[in-house]
């Protein structure tokens, strides 16, 4: 489990953007944001070789304990022991994932109006957090 951040208060038309390094061995990471652990309204997971996937985004969102359907983003702009920087942009109905050379967008199925609640977890070390 890595860095935890509450209280953001993203609302539309808001940007957050998450900078940090990838390990040189890097299986997967995952960026979790939502109103808080139970309700995530974007679960963000490049999977370099893990769970089956090889090179793939996977998105989904949660509530309390019930997944989504699974989003897959076949374009996959990382590298083991790079840099990432991935901006997401809180829209009225979904969230813009901004990547390098490639953007797309995740529907808000839970309706969140804030995003208040980001979590980072696996191969990915966080340098900056920023928002706008």
């Amino acid at each position: 489990q890595g860095p935890v951040c509450t209280n953001l208060g993203l609302k539309p038309g808001q940007r957050l953007t998450v900078k940090g390094k990838i390990g040189p061995n890097a299986k997967s990471f995952v960026m979790n944001l939502g109103k808080d652990p139970t309700l995530l309204g974007l679960h963000f997971n490049p999977r370099f070789d893990a769970h089956g996937d090889v090179n793939t985004i996977v998105c989904n969102s949660k509530k309390v304990e019930e997944w989504g359907a699974e989003h897959r983003e076949t374009v996959f702009p990382f590298q083991k022991g790079g840099t990432a920087e991935i901006t997401f942009g809180v829209n009225q109905n979904d969230v813009t994932v901004h990547l390098p050379g490639h953007q797309f967008t995740f529907p808000n199925r839970l309706n969140l109006s804030v995003f208040d609640y980001l979590d980072i977890q696996g191969d990915f070390t966080l340098q900056s957090l920023s928002w706008e």
